[in-house]
Formats: C-alpha cells, sequence, structure tokens
C-alpha cells in the first residue's frame, strides 16, 4: 500500500474512535518505528494496522511501540511500568540545576520503575554511584533492560521503600529523588482510559495522595548528608502539603518548581543534620 493511503486511513481511524487531538502525531510515530520507506510491505502495513487497531482501544501508544524517549534517551516500556512522561523531566531539570557542578555524587531513585529518572541522572551527573529501589520485579524487568539500553552504571536493589531494614542497609546520599504514587482514591475512580492499563500500585498513593511522602520524608531523611537533598514529583496542587510535611521534618530552603505546562511538578528541600 501508498504510505500516505495508509497514513490518512489510520489518522482517521484514531478521529473517530476519540483520539484525535494528536492523531497525526501518534500515527507519524507508529511509521517511523514500523516503515521508513515510501512504499509499505504487506507485513508492515499488517503491524501497522494492528497497532492502531490497539491504540482506538484506548491502548498506550508507548506499550504498542514498546520504547518511548525521556530526556533524550531510549527506555523500554510495558505493561507492569510507568510510561515516562514529559511532566517528570521536571524532576531531571531541577536536579541537573542544582548538581551540575558536584562530583562523585550518590544518587537514590526510589520507586525507580523503567529507571528514567535515575538513569538519566547517573549519565547526566558526575555520579561516584547511583541506585534505583523498585519494589516489582516486572518494573524490574525494564529497569534492567534500560540500564543495558542506555550503557549506565546505575544498580538496583529491589526492595519496598517504605522497609525500615531496607532504608538501613541503603548509602547515604547526596540527592534522594523519587516520583512516587500519588494519585488520590478520587483520581483512580477518573483515570483516562489509558492510564488504566498503567500499574494501578505505581499510581495510587492512599485516600488523600500523600502516603509515600509521609512515609519517604521520615524514613529516607537519615539516608542524606548533611547537605543533601531530596526531590519529589507532585501531583497537582499538592505543593503546598508536600512543602509542610517537608518542613515539619527539618528540611529547609524547601521550594516547589513548575513544569512546562505551568503545574507546580515537584518540590526540593535540603537536609542538614
Amino acid at each position: 500500500m501508498v504510505r500516505k493511503e495508509l497514513f490518512d486511513k489510520c489518522v482517521g481511524l484514531l478521529e473517530e474512535s476519540g483520539l484525535g487531538e494528536n492523531a497525526a502525531c501518534e500515527v507519524t510515530w507508529v511509521f517511523e518505528d514500523v516503515a521508513e520507506g515510501e512504499d509499505i510491505t504487506p507485513e508492515q502495513e499488517k503491524r501497522i494496522s494492528d497497532i492502531v487497531t490497539r491504540r482506538c482501544e484506548g491502548y498506550p501508544l508507548q506499550y504498542l511501540l514498546g520504547q518511548w524517549e525521556f530526556y533524550g534517551l531510549p527506555f523500554k516500556v510495558g505493561e507492569g511500568v510507568l510510561i515516562p512522561r514529559q511532566d517528570t523531566e521536571t524532576i531531571v531539570d531541577t536536579a541537573l540545576k542544582l548538581f551540575a557542578d558536584k562530583k562523585d555524587i550518590t544518587v537514590i531513585d526510589l520507586c525507580s520503575g523503567s529507571g528514567c529518572i535515575g538513569i538519566t541522572l547517573e549519565r547526566k551527573l558526575d555520579c561516584g554511584r547511583a541506585v534505583c529501589v523498585e519494589k516489582s520485579e516486572k518494573a524490574a524487568e525494564y529497569l534492567r533492560e534500560n540500564i543495558s539500553l542506555n550503557g549506565s552504571g546505575a544498580e538496583i536493589v529491589m526492595g519496598d521503600v517504605t522497609d525500615e531494614k531496607l532504608v538501613e542497609d541503603m548509602p547515604e546520599a547526596d540527592l534522594i529523588v523519587c516520583n512516587p504514587p500519588y494519585l488520590t482514591t478520587e483520581d483512580m475512580d477518573a483515570l483516562q482510559r489509558e492510564v488504566t492499563f498503567e500499574p494501578a500500585e505505581a499510581l495510587f498513593g492512599g485516600e488523600d495522595g500523600l502516603d509515600f511522602y509521609r512515609e519517604i520524608v521520615r524514613k529516607w531523611k537519615k539516608k542524606l548528608k548533611s547537605g543533601g537533598v531530596m526531590l519529589f514529583e507532585i501531583g497537582i496542587g499538592q505543593e503546598d502539603e508536600v512543602m509542610r510535611l517537608m518542613i515539619q521534618h527539618g528540611f529547609k530552603n524547601v521550594r516547589c518548581r513548575k513544569d512546562l505546562c505551568g503545574v507546580y511538578r515537584c518540590v526540593s528541600g535540603i537536609y542538614e543534620k
């Protein structure tokens, strides 16, 4: 089939399914992944059609392609792991600004998932050690792949970030970063169709969305070196509560930062022992 004919057909299908807002972009990404030439082979046509059919059902495009870019780096993704999003690049931007001139630092990435934060920081900063902590074995499969894919020296520690024993066994860090589950009960009841395919345990942060912030701030602050930074991604409207929580636990210079859409997306604080 001629490329343009199939392209237009796929865009039309997405628009009919109610996913037309970014239909042309999404179909472009599918074509780039499957076929580059002007003519489409029958095998390529079937692959493209299968992807678009699943996408019309609301299945995430990132899972269908199996890989997604984050901060200029490739990351393998699929069921069982959160999809890297542009919102989360704000936490990387913030960390890079805070630690650009620091050498041989130790970074701990909690609730690491695909590893997009921890691996990116390990690649972009002068890290002596970077540790990615993850509870889910399914997510860790992608984490291992992504460490290899990106030539990263990050290491994996399997465990629950709320486990006191795990905390005790970890090294002291210059930077602890985390994109924890932070959706509320109300948020979970109103998820967009495609988000329902992502793992609920990586989304739900308790009734008010703050359970993991409470646990992590209290248990992990002792693992920061004096002057170390704790840096969280937050959900929409959570900045005041998370900042207040960090201040209550002795963090100084607590700040929040907006993402490219003008939404407060991350909170950071410095801990002096």
